[in-house]
């Protein structure tokens, strides 16, 4: 398929269009190139036949529906957003802009370009719109985990941001007929994350012997993903996703954020052994985030029946192959930490 992204160069899209590329399909990455996002992320695609970049901001209509109107996409993978809950606590306007205006800049781009395709395509056309668990609010320690059907409690800026995006999303496809699809997902790890997320900014301050940060009491628990298991199920929802379905992709491993810094720690030890102390001595508890969730956890069985997904790597050992990829590939981080 010739697929549309979104946020082609961030982290979660350049899986996207390495994946896409590498199975066959045409990419044509929209991304406007902010801090997050890396054109080295996909170096090992760019020069196929089939990729192309657009540097473009999804808020500019005008140019949105040219990209529309010169590749004719037969689907879109709409991951671009503004997605650090720091900076939306800081700057959070950014995340409206970009979030919800740019949305549904898309959206509309997208119906119009649907509804002059032939019949056929328009039956296979999806505009699949990649969301957060952050949308559903906070779980307490005993409380289920988010499902399809749980409601919609946004507590940070950037989760009311997303939450907003995904009801554009489904009112397009209630108003105008847009065959949308939506898809919530745990927190991602692994390669070429920039440095400002947990996992990479642990690994690279332990191998530096800098403070390892927790927040509050480090309690605060999350589901985690590796990104390439979230990917392949997003081309999974491409192909045989329907339209008006939710689909949550989670990677059954709830770990405190304590716990998670603790590994990391562990992995650092072993994987880049030196004369100091263990890594874990450089943890710090600090200050908590103002409205930081306790508990974030995913309930992916309806997905799973439906496609046939579920997690390939557990979370012991994909996060030893991500440390040990940021141990070696400073070439990525040092720049960004510059």
């Amino acid at each position: 398929m010739r697929l549309l992204v979104t946020g082609g160069l961030g982290f979660i899209g350049s899986e996207v269009v390495r994946q896409a590329v590498r199975t066959g399909h045409e990419v044509v990455n929209v991304d406007v190139q902010t801090y997050a996002g890396d054109p080295r992320t996909v170096v090992e695609v760019a020069a196929a036949s089939g990729y192309r970049l657009e540097r473009i901001d999804i808020s500019d209509g005008e140019q949105v529906t040219r990209v529309f109107n010169e590749t004719a996409p037969e689907a879109v993978l709409h991951l671009a957003a503004e997605s650090h809950v720091d900076r939306s606590i800081d700057r959070p306007m950014a995340f409206v802009e970009t979030n919800v205006m740019g949305t549904a800049v898309l959206l509309s781009a997208a119906v119009e370009h649907w509804r002059g395709l032939s019949s056929g395509m328009r039956r296979r056309f999806r505009f699949v719109h990649v969301s957060s668990d952050e949308v559903f609010g906070s779980l307490g320690p005993t409380d289920p985990p988010f499902a399809p059907t749980s409601r919609y409690r946004p507590r940070s800026p950037y989760a009311a941001s997303k939450a907003a995006s995904d009801h554009l999303a489904r009112a397009w496809r209630h108003t105008y007929g847009l065959p949308t699809v939506i898809t919530n997902c745990s927190n991602n790890y692994g390669p070429f994350q920039f440095p400002e997320k947990l996992v990479p900014l642990m690994t690279i301050n332990a191998l530096l012997r800098k403070p390892l940060p927790v927040y509050g009491t480090g309690e605060n628990v999350r589901d985690w993903l590796h990104v390439a298991d979230h990917v392949r199920g997003l081309l999974d929802v491409v192909e045989r996703g329907q339209p008006g379905t939710t689909y949550l992709f989670g990677g059954s491993a709830e770990r405190t954020n304590l716990q998670v810094v603790e590994a990391v720690a562990d992995l650092v030890d072993r994987l880049a052994p030196d004369d100091g102390p263990s890594r874990r001595t450089l943890i710090r508890m600090v200050a908590d985030r103002p409205g930081h969730d306790h508990r974030y956890a995913i309930d992916y069985s309806a997905t799973t029946d439906q496609l046939g997904w579920r997690p390939f790597r557990s979370f012991e050992d994909g996060l030893a192959s991500t440390v040990q990829w940021y141990l070696d590939r400073r070439d990525f981080w040092e720049p960004l930490l510059d």
